[in-house]
């Protein structure tokens, strides 16, 4: 074994480290994490403060709602039922019906707030079960025998009892189907000569490629279902299984193949698998834009080809209206190009102080080959974590609990989890992302790259203090009710609005520091642009890719990373473009709240926090007390009320 220091290792087997750090990074003095307070009473609230905290009169509404949502989202949880849907489109309207009843005019403001929220999402799930029916209207020529399996699955949640041969019976109907079905999709097989006799063959069915896409999905979802619904009599009922056990094998092989037929015909994926039959079920209607991101299908789907399914200008049109933001796709568009061109312009002054002139791109490669050492990167997040901390600790500007700074965690980012995740991510609970030993010197050179101190340190506190750790704090103690209506605008828009908060106030004051965060702004921008374009049918995904590679100064396989992840159904589709115009949203607020001197900082900031999650516009609502109608507040057009960013001077 060498005892050479691991850089001269690496460099001997070819992976230089060409500007290795410390693990504190430059100017980061060593530091270990939060402590337990000497005084335990640091963490412990004032009852009598908890106690004036004031709520509305419908947070014990909206909380039964929630409850009774969630009960029956699980108990109608056949993916995709034509009984799921009725039953939750009748329950989503006999709820709004109910709401319109109540006296709107008597409630407070903060009531008010709640009305408008509970009845803006009540609208958006009965919007967004119209346009799944639609969907589900496309695939059903590659899936005619969907609700006749999800049938099976509802009659058992009926507490129907069973019977085994015409369940057989059934099942072996249905696999005859899929076979056939399969067989048009694939090659016809050569004709024998004087064979001219043979009956034409069926057409195949015509769907997209994206429907096909979706069709495969749904049909790994309904595999899942059928091999729950099986394995809940399989071996209890003794007829059940002497007359279902060879007909559901068939049928559960019959599936797959036809979803791996789907995959390689329709959607063009050569080598394609279809996903094991876990019996996960699959989200309810009404995941809504500010549903929490999820894990892809499976594994294997991040080496697949990215297809995605655009909603159209009509589809974003509805989701931007939920997220009360009343601009279309286009309009957000060119706001965010305009954000571009002025990152772009720093990063060309920060790029002259280090000498690079106007090339920007330049300086930005010396900064990613700023990277630290393998196996320092935890300590590097704690240390910038520390530092945020401290650097908000000098100044007034929000409650930052004792609690909050003493809780957080760290863990290391799995290898397959990098592929579509390949920054870290945060929380309570931030999660490191850097190579590991099974990875190969190209995957390991581009995470140690992308994830360098000074894009690191752009965006730690993002991730915990003050940004998604605090969030997360504040909204289990504060309006706890209103997490049902959380939204990418106030979740990844608040922890936006501190990078450009920062920005103003002096944190980077280094140029490479300020290319750092400006590698970041310049994301964010171009996130706007092309997932909105491609939604909108004017950027294909290889477009995407190629799109931020020009104008981000990412490595390729961290932009294919952010281009899978936005399309592989794990977000909603305006979920990207929410980061930046959420963090517009609340500057253009805070210039119209703090900048005008109607509130101190500290004031803006906390009553942001323990307001709840919800669109901006309404964050406004009950900060600003804007007047609300049954509808809601009047469009705010927050694009045109923006102040100034602050332009570093060149030196």
């Amino acid at each position: 074994m060498s005892n050479r220091p691991l850089s001269s290792a690496l460099f001997a087997c070819g992976l230089v480290l060409p500007a290795v750090l410390t693990a504190q990074g430059p100017g980061i003095p060593p530091t270990t994490r939060q402590q337990f307070p000497a005084d335990a009473k640091a963490s412990v609230p004032v009852v009598s403060q908890l106690m004036r905290s004031t709520t509305s009169e419908l947070a014990d509404v909206v909380t039964r709602f929630a409850a009774d949502q969630a009960a029956l989202q699980r108990r109608y949880d056949g993916n995709d039922s034509p009984v799921q849907r009725r039953r939750l489109r009748a329950f989503f309207t006999a709820w709004r019906e109910q709401l319109a009843a109540h006296d709107f005019e008597r409630l407070s403001q903060e009531g008010k707030v709640d009305y408008v929220l509970l009845d803006n999402h009540l609208r958006y799930q009965l919007d967004l079960m119209t346009r799944e029916e639609r969907q589900l209207a496309e695939v059903t020529p590659l899936l005619p025998f969907a609700d006749t399996l999800l049938a099976l699955h509802e009659a058992r949640r009926d507490l129907l009892s069973i019977n085994g041969q015409q369940a057989a019976r059934t099942l072996a109907t249905v696999t005859l189907q899929v076979d056939s079905l399969r067989q048009l999709l694939e090659p016809s097989p050569p004709r024998a000569s004087g064979d001219s006799a043979r009956a034409s063959r069926a057409a195949a069915p015509r769907v997209s490629r994206t429907a096909g896409n979706r069709a495969a999905e749904r049909l790994d979802r309904i595999r899942a279902t059928v091999g729950q619904w099986y394995r809940f009599y399989s071996g209890y009922d003794p007829m059940f299984t002497w007359w279902a056990a060879n007909p559901y094998q068939k049928l559960d092989e019959a599936m797959r193949r036809y979803a791996q037929t789907i995959r390689q015909r329709v959607v063009g994926i050569q080598g394609a698998t279809a996903a094991p039959a876990v019996a996960a079920a699959a989200p309810a209607p009404g995941g809504g834009a500010g549903a929490a991101p999820t894990p892809p299908r499976n594994a294997a789907a991040a080496n697949e080809p990215i297809i995605g399914d655009p909603i159209g200008a009509d589809g974003l049109a509805m989701d931007l209206r939920h997220a009360m933001v009343p601009y279309t796709a286009d309009e957000l568009i060119a706001i965010a190009e305009r954000e571009y061109a002025f990152n772009e312009n720093e990063a060309k002054k920060a790029a002259r102080q280090m000498g690079f002139g106007d090339d920007w791109k330049a300086a930005m490669e010396k900064v990613k080959n700023a990277y630290v050492e393998p196996g320092r990167q935890p300590d590097l997040i704690r240390d910038l974590a520390n530092e945020a901390e401290a650097f908000f600790g000098r100044h007034d500007w929000v409650t930052i609990p004792a609690l909050a700074r003493e809780d957080w965690r760290m863990e290391m980012l799995s290898p397959e989890r990098q592929r579509v995740s390949p920054f870290f991510l945060g929380g309570e609970n931030i999660l490191v992302s850097y190579p590991t030993n099974d990875m190969t010197d190209e995957e390991k050179m581009m995470s140690m790259r992308g994830n360098n101190p000074h894009f690191s340190r752009a965006t730690v506190f993002h991730e915990l203090n003050p940004g998604h750790h605090l969030q997360g704090f504040m909204t289990a103690r504060y309006n706890p009710h209103r997490r049902l209506f959380n939204t990418p605008f106030w979740n990844e828009g608040m922890a936006l609005y501190w990078e450009f908060f920062l920005w103003d106030h002096d944190f980077h004051v280094r140029p490479e520091d300020r290319l750092g965060a400006l590698a970041w702004r310049m994301h964010r921008s171009a996130r706007i642009v092309f997932s909105l374009s491609f939604h909108l049918g004017k950027m294909t995904p290889e477009q995407c890719i190629e799109y931020l590679v020009d104008k981000v100064p990412f490595e390729r396989a961290n932009s294919e990373a952010e281009v899978r992840r936005s399309f592989n159904g794990s977000y909603s589709p305006i979920y990207q473009a929410a980061y930046m115009l959420g963090g517009l949203q609340l500057r253009a607020l805070y210039k119209e709240l703090v900048m005008s001197g109607r509130m101190k900082d500290r004031e803006f900031h906390d009553a942001l926090y323990r307001g709840g999650p919800m669109p901006i516009a309404m964050v406004r609502a009950r900060v600003a007390g804007t007047p609300l109608a049954r509808d809601g507040a009047a469009p705010w057009r927050f694009a045109e009320q923006l102040p100034p960013h602050r332009p570093f001077p060149v030196r």
